[in-house]
């Protein structure tokens, strides 16, 4: 992001093509010229004025309201002018043109991605997790993570952060001045419950690691990839779980060639399902082309339905193709990734399998105790009200804080021997939780989060 945040900046502020009505922003310190140029006077603060909008020869580009937010009033802090007019390409490309004209002799230039909102969190406007709930909010595939994202928005994040960061103020504090005066008899840690606090202090934080991981999980979602041998069923529950034809079904084995990938909602979460080709050995090219990407995606899943199909479960080779693809899984997946086994078309089979997770992805019936599944190895609990989005570095952060404050708590134990290192790990555990507001952030942080917005935001 540029360093010279001194410069007017312009930007259209919605979205690309035609639509009813479209809005440039321009955003600076003391850029009444440029509202005079445009709009032809001065705006009242805060006051939408129906006028045209003037190019430099006084002609009007378009008719519209302007709004002029004088600063410190204002989204980013500044004075910010919004212009909306017709929401036409050429029209917003006019009028974004002219506001650069007249902005030329105050070095007015386009805004860069983020960068109305990077100025909203360096004038103190928002801080660095309210700035990343507008990015979550923006792009919110689900109405619960839109919810969770505007309780971001308000605070409610950011304030839990700086509870905690209050908290472990006060046990520096106090370890500070026993540093301070370890010729006092009176011992600061144990009359004022060092040990009492700081268990209450872990206990607090692990409730907010908990909305933070089901926030992350909004937000991010989880990836979930079919696997089986051919013909197992693989592209009919996709289509069943999708509600919807998107994968091609026919009784040949070996018709999914490639990967059909499709982001459904279970209770509000996104969950990225892949269909891949059946697991086999082919000396078709295409077929092990196919196989091969089939084994990319499961590498990179973070569950994996092993499907199974029930009409031949009883047939020794299809045991043992089945067992050889699941030591293969086995081999190949950290353990920390969960192979659920799936057992399809109950619909037709004459057998029964003792396995919980039988179903007809044809019929669509035991569809329902496979997304609690979903959800369950997710890690998702049902939590309707108080979760906040959050995004993994959030997640790493509040980590780092734990482990620095169980150190903490190590240190504590053996006291007098250990006291500098306590006020060593509550501070490592506060610089953590000041990355999360930006309190404490590197410009290279800064510098890809707001990369990631959309121009004009």
């Amino acid at each position: 992001m540029p360093a010279h945040n001194d410069y007017p900046i312009a930007a259209i502020a919605t979205a690309p093509g035609r639509g009813a009505v479209g809005i440039v922003r321009v955003s600076g310190k003391q850029i009444a010229p440029i509202v005079e140029a445009l709009c032809g006077r001065a705006l009242k603060a805060r006051e939408a004025t129906y006028l045209p909008f003037r190019d430099a020869a006084g002609q009007a580009i378009d008719q519209g309201l302007a709004i002029h937010f004088p600063a410190p009033h204002s989204y980013t802090g500044e004075d910010v002018l919004e212009l909306q007019a017709h929401g036409g390409p050429v029209v917003l490309q006019l009028l974004l043109a002219r506001c650069l004209e007249a902005g030329a002799a105050m070095g007015m230039r386009l805004a860069q991605p983020g960068e109305f909102t990077q100025r909203a969190f360096l004038n103190d406007k928002i801080d660095l997790a309210q700035a990343e709930a507008i990015a979550d909010l923006i792009d919110a595939s689900t109405e619960a993570a839109a919810r969770s994202a505007t309780r971001s928005l308000s605070g409610e994040f950011s304030q839990e952060i700086h509870s905690l960061r209050d908290g472990l103020v006060h046990l520096r504090m106090l370890v500070e001045a026993t540093l301070d005066f370890p010729e006092e008899e009176i011992d600061f840690l144990r009359k004022a419950d060092a040990h009492g606090q700081l268990s209450k202090l872990q206990q607090r934080l692990a409730a907010v690691m908990q909305r933070t991981r089901q926030g992350a999980l909004l937000r991010e979602g989880i990836k979930v990839v079919i696997a089986g041998q051919p013909n197992a069923g693989k592209s009919s529950l996709l289509n069943a779980l999708a509600g919807a034809e998107l994968a091609i079904v026919t009784p040949i084995a070996g018709t999914t060639r490639d990967k059909v990938a499709q982001t459904i909602q279970i209770e509000g979460v996104p969950i990225h399902v892949i269909d891949t080709a059946g697991l086999r050995s082919s000396d078709d090219a295409i077929e092990t082309i196919g196989i091969e990407r089939a084994w990319a995606e499961i590498a990179a899943a973070d569950a994996v339905l092993f499907l199974h199909d029930l009409t031949r479960a009883q047939l020794a080779d299809y045991q043992q193709a089945d067992a050889a693809i699941g030591a293969e899984l086995a081999q190949k997946l950290p353990s920390r990734v969960p192979v659920i086994d799936v057992w399809n078309k109950s619909d037709a089979a004459t057998a029964t399998a003792a396995e919980a997770l039988t179903l007809s992805a044809k019929i669509g019936t035991g569809l329902d105790p496979l997304r609690r599944k979903l959800l369950e190895v997710a890690g998702w609990q049902t939590s309707p009200e108080g979760v906040f989005i959050a995004r993994a570095r959030h997640v790493h952060a509040l980590q780092h804080v734990d482990e620095h404050i169980e150190m903490a708590v190590a240190h504590l134990a053996s006291q007098a021997q250990s006291l500098d290192l306590l006020a060593e790990e509550l501070r490592l555990a506060q610089n953590a939780l000041n990355e999360i507001t930006g309190a404490f952030s590197a410009d290279d942080l800064l510098g890809v989060i707001f990369s990631q917005f959309c121009i004009g935001k």
